[in-house]
């Protein structure tokens, strides 16, 4: 009989036994790692599982926006993933060169490093994005959620699910053993990534196409720091013939640590039988790009993946929600990919909370699909669109496809030339950089998410952004809009603390001031009928906190005796411009519309 190892004694598990839970997760990268620990911080009994022995093996992802590092901060571990960061200062400049240690044709100062941009990333938010590769933060993820009390059962792979109106049973093999068992749940997510077998068992409509060009990466080690230290940067793009990523016309060298880990990305012709790589092959790939024939390098790995362009139109059916690159899959451009994950299962994982707790009616939890999709459909489109506008660089520059490394660099030399065609060069690639603004400053794209849906009380109104939306975020109590932060005093000690913190996960938030007491005493009559958890904070002199720059006066957009409902995940769900006249009667009815409950 089958048996599982636990610590020194095995447990003899009968064939066909089965395992109980509340929620399970399948997956434990960016969405399933972050669902497992979102569950676990609301007190949900859940299962993660994952087929692999443990987490990422390869640092895949590094750019963690910052909106996902809110939801670090939120579950009070964001200092503990700065930690293993790379220090934002170094993230700066994107550099375009013949290769690493080559001709420069220009930077681009990125990542909200740009001293303009600074300004809209310090205003915007209490948390800092940082590049930390998928290799330290899904341990994080993963780790904490154990520690809150997630069940996590590494080397366990799913095969197939069936569902009920009264829950998911999932078939798992133990890849130890070979022991095929069951674990029911009341609800199963399926973070299964861009190959994912429960979207296509649950026949998830979507749009675009899957392997549309491919790409190598290289993982190395070696002691660059001499080559980088005057223009440090995570990402140095390099144009060659051959190397040509999803058929973008180019290599990168990506920083995974400064400055002796890295990776090299590399393109392929899918449409041709796979390459297959040793490490000599490897070696040189990278000594190419870097541009240093005898480097020392150690190569620690090699793997091909293909650039996708596609996103489901509904992430759901039944009890089984679909999160994470099993429903939008694109080229890593933006760096959106695991903070769209991670920022998927922030949505999902307390609605689910409150229906399994009764507090609200499972049609809520529709709404995940309501208003993820769209981002979904967003991301994939900006992703794509930001790697075609590679083009303009190459056309700039005058470079045409089958173009020999001879003929390339005599048009990248002419571009220096007194000349009117070389004059029309430095005018065109002016051009080219700032369309490339919008793969490596998009705040507007990664912060601005706006919900309409039916856990959203609208009002009728929108966000009115006067800038390039993609590239700006525009602040708005808009419900459907993300809490405005900025910086209240609270306590005797007059702590600075974010609005995004005083909205917790695990709460609704009313806000108002201190003419709009009448709302805080109304707040709490309706939690109890509700028997739903509702903070409120007044905002006032001697109140729960003080508006200390008056900055809130500004960004809140409702008059002093207004109220603001924010939801968990720290979006508006309602908002009164004014007192009312009865406040209980309206936001009992505004919370009964909200939970799905007459």
């Amino acid at each position: 009989m089958p048996a599982f190892q636990d610590g020194h004694k095995e447990t003899e598990v009968p064939t066909g036994a089965s395992i109980e839970t509340d929620v399970l997760v399948v997956g434990s990268g960016p969405a399933g790692g972050a669902a497992a620990l979102f569950l676990a911080e609301l007190g949900i009994p859940t299962i993660m599982i994952t087929k692999y022995r443990f987490t990422a093996n390869t640092p895949r992802a590094h750019i963690s926006n910052q909106r996902t590092m809110e939801i670090m901060r939120d579950m009070g571990i964001e200092k503990r993933v700065e930690a293993d960061a790379t220090e934002h200062a170094l993230c700066g400049d994107t550099v375009f060169g013949t290769s690493l240690v080559g001709e420069e044709i220009g930077r681009i100062l990125t990542w909200g490093t740009h001293p303009a941009r600074q300004a809209d990333h310090t205003l915007a938010s209490p948390s800092s994005m940082c590049d930390i590769p998928q290799t330290y933060m899904e341990p994080i993820l993963v780790e904490t959620a154990a520690k809150r009390g997630c069940h996590n059962r590494f080397s366990t792979e799913y095969l197939s699910h069936t569902q009920d109106e009264n829950g998911v049973t999932a078939n798992v093999r133990d890849r130890l053993t070979g022991h095929v068992y069951q674990i029911k749940a009341k609800y199963m997510i399926g973070a299964d990534g861009a190959r994912s077998i429960i979207a296509q068992e649950l026949q998830l409509p979507t749009v675009g196409n899957m392997d549309i060009a491919g790409s190598m990466n290289i993982s190395f080690k070696a002691d660059l720091a001499q080559y980088v230290e005057t223009r440090p940067s995570v990402l140095y793009w390099i144009i060659q013939p051959g190397s040509n990523i999803g058929g973008i016309g180019a290599g990168a060298v990506r920083m995974v640590r400064p400055w002796n880990e890295w990776i090299v990305i590399y393109g392929y012709d899918i449409t041709k039988e796979p390459p297959k790589l040793d490490d000599d092959e490897a070696r040189d790939i990278v000594r190419k790009l870097v541009g240093i024939p005898d480097l020392d390098i150690e190569i620690t790995g090699k793997s091909l993946w293909g650039n996708n362009e596609l996103y489901a139109t509904h992430f759901q059916k039944g009890r089984v929600f679909c999160a994470g690159d099993a429903v939008h899959r694109h080229p890593p451009s933006n760096g959106l990919g695991s903070n769209t994950s991670i920022q998927d299962s922030y949505n999902l994982c307390w609605k689910i909370a409150q229906v399994l707790r009764g507090q609200a009616d499972p049609s809520i939890l529709e709404t995940y699909s309501v208003e993820r999709a769209p981002v979904a459909k967003q991301i994939v489109t900006r992703a794509n669109k930001s790697a075609r506008e590679f083009v303009h660089i190459f056309e700039a520059l005058g470079i045409k496809p089958g173009m020999n490394q001879e003929e390339i660099s005599k048009e990248i030399e002419e571009r220096k030339a007194d000349t009117p065609r070389g004059c029309k060069k430095r005018a065109d690639l002016v051009a080219a950089m700032d369309k490339k603004n919008y793969e490596f400053n998009a705040h507007g794209v990664e912060m601005g998410q706006f919900y309409e849906s039916d856990v959203v009380v609208s009002d009728g109104t929108r966000p009115v952004n006067d800038r390039d939306p993609e590239l700006y975020y525009k602040a708005t109590t808009s419900p459907g809009g993300r809490l405005p932060h900025c910086w209240l005093g609270a306590g005797e000690r007059h702590n600075k603390y974010s609005t995004l913190d005083l909205a917790k996960y695990n709460t609704y938030t009313l806000f108002t001031g201190t003419t709009g007491k009448a709302w805080a005493a109304a707040a709490s009559k309706v939690a109890k009928a509700f028997g739903v958890p509702l903070t409120s904070v007044v905002v006032g002199p001697g109140q729960d906190a003080e508006d200390l720059y008056y900055d809130w006066a500004k960004l809140r957009e409702v008059n002093e005796d207004g109220a603001l409902l924010v939801r968990p995940d720290k979006h508006i769900a309602w908002r009164s411009m004014s007192m009312s006249k009865d406040p209980e009667a309206e936001l009992t009815a505004v919370m009964g519309k909200i939970l799905g409950r007459k």
